[in-house]
């Protein structure tokens, strides 16, 4: 296995905002507050009713029991053609590995700002604790804090930002993320199936590399939060997104159809996201989506996402068993690939923009 490149790209130091937002209320003002704060907000999701009751929702076991298979995929087919999101239930990951991994999850949130930025991240690289996508000194920041560590395959980790505290941080993690991907790859081998594509490696190679993204989205109070986000409006720039919604605090919306549409979180459930690397293999039959975070007055949210790719040495291109006429995304390595996705601003499905070639047709 080759090594993971270094120096694929990082972030600009911004502020800690979980310390920001720890301040008294009467301190964060405007000028305090001034890059946190848009005009252009709406934090209010979709209110046209039945909606956002309609994200999709797929049982994973029922699609693996060979008796309600053809069902269930007709229902992931659906889910990935018509909304690009769905949720994930009976997807077997064991009920105390989420439990374990989610106490020390929001156990490292509550460390001491000094020991948190232990693992902080370093010049010219994402892992680690900080925040990801800044590219500049003047754009907008998110109303979150993450840890971003690369989990899969273990060659790829970086011990140095994986916390050592809590003590059961790494083992929990470790359990977790290989459940994950095995979500992953038994969900992208269905995909496979559905979109003809009879060898099930051209489509679970993009689950052999995954990298956590751990959030923390503290609450805004006051006239501020109406007027900030958690995570800005983006696409996922990877294969398939499983996330978890530590916290039963509604957060994640999506754009459809216009308007946004809001995410609550099913016990147990597993939100996942067809990824803009998706999009390319199949030549825009399954398209990405794009969603944000919205910030609560008055609670935490914490989340993580288990984001899959290809490894490093592997290329991204059109499979021809999804092409009708020509390509309409360029080909290119995962190495140089990642690089254009880091040295890009979180913003909306600005990196397809880059890799599309030809129109698709809607």
């Amino acid at each position: 296995m080759d090594a993971k490149p270094r120096n694929l790209g990082g972030s600009l130091p911004v502020p800690n905002v979980q310390d920001l937002a720890a301040r008294p209320a009467d301190e964060l003002t405007p000028p305090v507050l001034h890059r946190y704060l848009r005009d252009d907000v709406d934090v209010d999701a979709d209110a046209n009713g039945d909606e956002a009751a309609s994200v999709p929702v797929v049982d994973l076991a029922r699609l693996l029991d060979p008796s309600h298979g053809e069902q269930e995929a007709a229902k992931l087919k659906a889910a990935c053609e018509d909304w690009g999101f769905f949720q994930v239930l009976n997807h077997g990951v064991p009920d105390a590995v989420i439990a374990d991994v989610k106490a020390d999850l929001q156990a490292f949130f509550r460390l001491p700002l000094a020991e948190k930025r232990a693992v902080a991240q370093e010049p010219g690289g994402i892992e680690g604790y900080g925040q990801a996508f800044v590219v500049s000194d003047d754009q907008k920041l998110d109303w979150a804090d993450m840890l971003f560590l690369s989990t899969q395959p273990p060659e790829y980790r970086a011990p140095r930002f994986w916390p050592a505290r809590p003590a059961t941080f790494g083992d929990s993690l470790d359990r977790y993320s290989a459940e994950v991907q095995r979500v992953a790859t038994r969900l992208l081998s269905a995909m496979a199936a559905n979109l003809g594509v009879a060898d099930a490696r051209k489509l679970t190679r993009i689950a052999d590399a995954q990298a956590v993204r751990i959030n923390y989205y503290p609450a805004c109070p006051g006239g501020a939060h109406g007027r900030v986000l958690g995570l800005s409006p983006h696409s996922d720039a990877v294969g398939l997104t499983l996330l978890l919604q530590v916290s039963a605090v509604p957060g994640l919306q999506i754009r459809r159809r216009g308007a946004w549409v809001s995410v609550d979180p099913i016990p147990g459930a597993l939100v996942a996201n067809v990824g803009d690397v998706v999009e390319v293999l199949t030549n825009g039959r399954y398209k990405s989506i794009e969603h944000r975070a919205v910030v609560s007055p008055t609670q935490d949210r914490v989340s993580v996402a288990a984001f899959h790719s290809a490894e490093f040495q592997d290329t991204y291109a059109p499979l021809e068993e999804t092409m009708v006429g020509a390509p309409g995304y360029r080909t290119i390595g995962v190495e140089d690939y990642i690089r254009l996705v880091l040295s890009s601003k979180l913003e909306g499905k600005n990196i397809m923009d880059a890799m599309k070639i030809n129109p698709i047709p809607e």
